[in-house]
C-alpha cells in the first residue's frame, strides 16, 4: 500500500549536469543569465562535433521557415521529420558535424536536442471548495480541457464510456512507434479522472465515496506524448501542444493539462517546450503544468530550491505544487508535500510555483492493466474502500498516486469551472483570480519524515514553495475582479549590494493593477516567513534576515556544484 506521502512511478526525476563556474556566479548572485545564453544558437546537452553520428534536434527559425531554409540544411545532410509551425521549428535528423554550420545561418534562432520528458479525490474535492461548486450547477460544461500524457483508458465508467460517444471527444497519438491512444502506462488516465471523472464507477446506494474530478461535465482531448513506460519527447509533446492550438475552436478547448516534465537546459526564452507553451497561451489557451517531484533534492546544496522542471518553469503557465490533504475535508490541518519542486527557477530565477493543490495519495480512474496498475498493486483502491456492499475480491476501477502530476489537474479542473461561469476571461485573468484567491495561511514551517529511511524534510512555506497560496475552487468563482494586464510571473532579482531580492515587474504586470487589486495581499502576510507582507507591485520582497529560504537561495553559501545523474527511481518516498 502507498504511504501517507509518496512519489509514484511516474514522477519525473531529471538528470543533473555539472554547472559551470560563470553560471554558478550568475544564480547566486541573479544576474541576467538569460541574456548571456541569448549568443549561443546551441544547447550545451548537444553531442560535440568530434562525436560522430546523427541527432535528433529541434530547430527553431527567426521566422517561418521556407523551402530554402530546408533545402539549405537537406544539403547538409539533414532529414526532416516535423513541422512545428507556431513554433517557427522543425524536428530534424541531422549529422553532428554540421550542427555548428547550421547554427551559423542569421535564419536560425536555437537548436536543441529532442529530450525526453516523463509525466511528473475523495477529501481533496472538499478541501479546495470543488463540491460547493457542483453543487451550484458549476460542472465545467462545454469547456475542452486538453489532456496532454500517456493517453486516456476511455473504456473507464467515470470518463463516459457508458455514453453513446463517451466524454472523450478526440483522440490522437503522438508517440513515435506505438500506434494507440488507449493508456498503456496508466498516468494519463488518473490525471483525466481528476479533472473530469464523473464517479459513475463509485456512484450509487451503497456509495460512502465516489470519487468525482473538479469539472466532471468537462470535454477531455485525450493527447498521447507519453510512451508505455511513461516517458516522451519534447516533439511529441509540442506536436500534441500544436494539436490544441489547432483544435480549440472545434473542440471549445480552453485548457491544456501537463503533468510532465524534464530538466531545465536553457532560458524559458530559447526552451523549445515553454515557447510552445506561450505560442498556446497567446492562443487563448491556459496552460496548467506540474512543478516537478525534485523538492527532496539536495544535490545541488540548495535544501530543493531550484528544483522546478520544464515547462513549468515558463512564466506564462500556471505552475503548480502538491500539498497533503490529510485524509481530511478541512484544509486547515494540511500541509505542503515535501517531494513538491521549489523555485525559482533555473537561470531566468522565475518566481514559482504559482500556486499549489492536494496531489498527495489522490484516488482516482485506473487504467485497467496499465504498467502502473501492475508495479503498485497494493495502490489500487479495494472495491469495499468505497462500497458498502463491495466484494473483498474486486479490485476496484480506481487507484491512489502522488506528485505534483495529481495537484496540476485539480487547478485545470479549476480553471473549466471558471471559464464555464466567465467564458470570457483570458488567460492571464484566470491565472490572476486563482492566484488572488487562493487561501494563504499557512504555518511558517513543517517536518516530514520517510517512514522507509527514516530521514526528515523541514519545508518552509515561502513563495517559492507554496507561490500565492492553496487553490481555493469557491472563493475563485465568487470573486469579481477581472484583471488588466499580464500574469506572467516575475522574476526574483538579488542585489549583493544591499542584501535583498525583489521582483521584476513589466510595465503591462496585472500585479502592478492597485485598481483592480487595491491593498488585496495575493502571496499573503505568512508565505515569507518573518518577512513583511507580501503585495504584488512592492519592490522589496525579502530583507536581509527575511527567511531561511531565501539564505538557501540567494546567501553566499550557495553552491550550485557538480551532481551525480539520478534517473527515475521505483521506490516510493513517504511521509509520517
Amino acid at each position: 500500500m502507498m504511504n501517507k506521502e509518496s512519489v509514484s512511478a511516474m514522477t519525473f526525476q531529471p538528470d543533473r549536469h555539472s554547472v559551470p563556474v560563470w553560471l554558478k556566479l550568475c544564480l547566486v548572485f541573479g544576474f541576467l543569465c538569460a541574456s548571456s545564453l541569448m549568443g549561443a544558437k546551441l544547447s550545451n546537452d548537444l553531442p560535440g562535433p568530434s562525436s560522430g553520428g546523427q541527432v535528433d534536434v529541434i530547430v527553431q527559425f527567426m521566422a517561418p521557415p521556407g523551402l530554402d531554409d530546408f533545402d539549405q540544411i537537406a544539403r547538409a545532410g539533414g532529414n526532416l521529420k516535423k513541422k512545428f509551425p507556431a513554433l517557427y521549428g522543425a524536428l530534424m535528423t541531422l549529422p553532428v558535424a554540421a550542427l555548428q554550420g547550421i547554427a551559423n545561418n542569421p535564419r536560425v534562432r536555437y537548436i536543441s536536442p529532442d529530450r525526453k520528458v516523463k509525466g511528473t479525490l475523495e477529501f481533496a474535492q472538499t478541501t479546495i471548495g470543488a463540491n460547493i461548486a457542483q453543487q451550484y450547477g458549476w460542472t465545467g460544461a462545454g469547456v475542452g480541457v486538453a489532456i496532454i500524457d500517456s493517453g486516456i483508458a476511455t473504456n473507464h465508467p467515470d470518463l463516459g464510456a457508458q455514453g453513446l460517444l463517451g466524454r472523450v471527444a478526440y483522440s490522437e497519438n503522438f508517440v513515435e512507434g506505438e500506434n494507440t491512444t488507449n493508456d498503456v502506462y496508466g498516468h494519463g488516465t488518473h490525471v483525466a479522472g481528476i479533472v473530469g471523472g464523473d464517479g459513475s464507477a463509485s456512484t450509487g446506494p451503497s456509495s460512502i465515496y465516489t470519487f468525482r474530478g473538479i469539472a466532471p461535465s468537462s470535454t477531455l482531448i485525450n493527447l498521447r506524448a507519453l510512451d508505455s513506460n511513461g516517458q516522451g519527447t519534447d516533439s511529441a509533446v509540442i506536436g500534441a501542444i500544436e494539436r490544441a492550438i489547432e483544435l480549440k475552436n472545434y473542440y471549445g478547448i480552453h485548457v491544456v493539462n501537463l503533468s510532465l516534465g524534464r530538466t531545465i537546459q536553457e532560458s524559458h526564452t530559447l526552451d523549445p517546450l515553454c515557447q510552445a507553451v506561450a505560442q498556446a497561451w497567446a492562443a487563448g489557451l491556459v496552460v496548467v503544468v506540474a512543478a516537478g517531484n525534485n523538492g527532496r533534492d539536495n544535490s545541488m546544496g540548495t535544501s530543493g530550491y531550484g528544483t522546478v522542471t520544464s515547462p513549468a518553469n515558463s512564466p506564462y503557465a500556471i505552475t503548480v505544487g502538491a500539498m497533503k490533504d490529510m485524509s481530511s475535508t478541512s484544509r486547515t490541518d494540511d500541509l505542503i508535500a515535501s517531494y513538491s519542486s521549489k523555485g525559482p527557477t533555473l537561470l531566468d530565477q522565475v518566481v514559482k510555483p504559482d500556486l499549489v493543490a492536494p496531489g498527495n495519495s489522490i484516488v482516482s480512474a485506473m487504467s485497467p492493466g496499465s504498467a502502473l496498475a501492475q508495479l503498485y498493486p497494493g495502490n489500487i483502491v479495494p472495491e469495499t474502500y468505497y462500497k458498502s456492499n463491495g466484494d473483498p475480491n474486486v479490485a476496484g476501477t480506481y487507484m491512489r498516486l502522488s506528485g505534483t502530476s495529481m495537484a496540476a489537474p485539480m487547478v485545470s479542473g479549476a480553471a473549466a469551472l471558471l471559464l464555464q461561469r466567465q467564458p470570457w476571461l483570458t488567460p492571464d485573468q484566470v491565472k490572476a483570480r486563482l492566484m488572488k484567491t487562493a487561501t494563504k495561511n499557512f504555518p511558517s514551517n513543517s517536518v516530514a519524515t520517510d517512514p522507509g529511511t527514516g530521514m526528515t524534510y523541514t519545508s518552509t512555506y515561502d513563495v517559492f514553495t507554496v507561490g500565492a497560496g492553496y487553490l481555493d475552487v469557491w472563493a475563485a468563482l465568487n470573486n469579481a475582479d477581472t484583471a488588466t494586464g499580464s500574469a506572467m510571473s516575475p522574476s526574483a532579482v538579488y542585489d549583493s549590494v544591499t542584501g535583498a531580492a525583489s521582483l521584476a515587474l513589466t510595465q503591462d504586470s496585472v500585479w502592478q493593477n492597485a485598481v483592480v487589486w487595491g491593498t488585496a495581499v495575493v502571496w499573503g502576510t505568512n508565505v515569507i516567513v518573518n518577512g513583511q507582507c507580501v503585495v504584488w507591485g512592492t519592490a522589496v520582497v525579502w530583507g536581509t534576515n527575511a527567511s531561511s529560504g531565501f539564505a538557501v537561495v540567494w546567501g553566499t553559501a550557495v553552491v550550485w556544484g557538480t551532481s551525480q545523474p539520478f534517473s527515475e527511481s521505483t521506490n516510493i518516498w513517504g511521509d509520517q
